[in-house]
């Protein structure tokens, strides 16, 4: 992950070729890891999968909920599909999906935030999630808060109360939730951001599958952001 994560291009970032790139080589190192992931989840009872996911098993295909829209994963094929429409999802969304399946352990949501940098070996990348995360935030809304919260809730965030006035939890699979905050800047004092994790998280996820979710939280706000 970090080969491609931690390029720059000038000295400034740019988050989104970024994480577009890392996002490739990440679908195509993981080909053949689908194929192996899919094997091992057959041998498994679909039934206590669904358990430990907290979705659903209806008849033959597990139901669950991917960024708000419901997909299903027909047993024993496991090839993911919307719900709505019946395409299949893309090679990168069913690696993550069967990622989640064979991780998720049961665990409840902690109900407590974490960085990066507390994930399992997330410290060495903390400054490169940083970079295409929480600083994307800041740089497209950090003079714009109203903006950022407008984005959120047309998002389906849910206001965080705890973590500042500009915060949201969001929960893209039914048992890892991310919190996306901003704190603006002004004339004296520049803005930040961060994309948190439910201390739970690696529970379900492998560390560089939740560094690419909060990246694509980031990148599904800043397509609200207003143009400059």
């Amino acid at each position: 992950m970090g080969g491609l994560i931690d390029q720059a291009e000038g000295g400034k970032w740019r988050p989104e070729k970024v994480v577009d790139q890392a996002r490739q080589a990440w679908q195509e190192s993981m080909l053949r890891p689908i194929d192996e992931l899919a094997h091992s989840l057959r041998r498994r009872d679909p039934a206590d999968i669904a358990r430990r996911a907290a979705c659903e098993l209806d008849g033959q295909s597990l139901h669950l909920t991917y960024w708000n829209e419901t997909v299903l994963l027909p047993w024993p094929g496991l090839a993911a599909v919307r719900a709505a429409d019946g395409k299949p999802c893309s090679t990168f969304d069913r690696a993550l999906l069967l990622y989640y399946l064979d991780c998720a352990d049961g665990a409840p949501l902690a109900d407590r935030w974490i960085g990066f940098r507390e994930l399992p070996n997330g410290a060495f990348y903390h400054q490169a999630y940083q970079g295409y995360s929480g600083n994307r935030l800041a740089q497209a809304f950090g003079l714009q808060p109203d903006a950022f919260d407008r984005a959120a809730q047309a998002l389906g965030g849910k206001s965080v109360i705890d973590l500042g006035t500009s915060a949201f939890s969001f929960q893209p699979l039914p048992r890892i939730r991310l919190a996306a905050v901003l704190w603006p800047g002004d004339e004296e004092f520049a803005a930040s951001g961060a994309v948190l994790f439910d201390a739970a998280c690696s529970h379900y996820m492998t560390t560089d599958g939740l560094a690419l979710l909060g990246g694509g939280l980031a990148g599904r706000l800043v397509r609200f952001a207003p143009a400059r």
